[in-house]
C-alpha cells in the first residue's frame, strides 16, 4: 500500500532523538501542518526549549509524564501516566486531524511494560494516510523498527553527562 505519510523511528545510546524528533516538528510547522506534541516522560515540572517554541509557534504539546523514572517514587503512578499518554495518543492518531504527531519517549513506555506493544503496532499501521509520526527513545523494539519506515539509531561516541557535567538548557532541553 502507497502511503504519503511516514513513520519515523530515532532511538539509540546517544543524544539527539528527541532534538530531531522537535526539527521535524519545526519543519512541519513551517509547511502549515497540524502537528501535536505527546511526551511520555518528561513531566509537567519541566520548561524545556521545545515546549517554549511550540508554546509560541501554537503548537499542540502534552508533557505528560512524572519525570525520569529513576526518579519516581511512585513506579505505579508512572505507568499509569504513560498508559493515559499512549490513550491520548491513540485518540489524536485516529482523528485524522494531524499531519504530524510527535511520540517523544514512546519506547520507554512498550519496553518498561506500561503498554503493550501489538495495539501501538496496530494503530501505527492503521494510521490515517496523512499522518506522520516520529517516535523517540532508548530501545526501540524489533515490532517497532519493523512497522517503522525510517528508523535512526543514535549511537553514543562521548557525552558530557558521563563527565560529571550537567544537562544545559538550549543543549540538552
Amino acid at each position: 500500500m502507497e502511503r504519503s505519510s511516514r513513520l519515523l523511528v530515532n532511538t539509540g545510546e546517544g543524544k539527539g532523538k528527541s532534538s530531531a524528533a522537535f526539527g521535524v516538528m519545526s519543519r512541519g510547522w513551517a509547511r502549515g501542518w497540524n502537528v501535536v506534541v505527546i511526551q511520555f516522560v518528561k513531566g509537567g515540572k519541566w520548561k524545556t526549549g521545545e515546549r517554549k517554541l511550540a508554546d509560541q509557534l501554537g503548537i499542540e504539546f502534552h508533557t505528560l509524564g512524572d519525570g525520569f523514572t529513576w526518579e519516581s517514587d511512585d513506579l505505579v503512578t508512572t505507568a499509569e501516566l504513560g498508559k493515559q499518554a499512549w490513550q491520548l495518543a491513540k485518540t489524536k492518531i485516529d482523528a485524522n486531524a494531524y499531519d504530524l504527531i510527535i511520540l517523544d519517549e514512546l519506547t520507554y513506555a512498550i519496553t518498561y511494560g506500561w503498554i503493550e506493544e501489538a495495539p501501538v503496532l496496530e494503530t501505527l499501521q492503521n494510521r490515517p494516510a496523512r499522518t506522520n509520526i516520529v517516535i523517540t527513545g532508548r530501545g526501540a523494539t524489533e515490532g517497532l523498527i519493523a512497522v517503522a519506515d525510517t528508523v535512526t539509531e543514535m549511537r553514543k561516541i562521548k557525552h558530557a553527562y558521563d563527565q560529571g557535567i550537567k544537562a544545559k538548557k538550549g543543549i540538552e532541553y
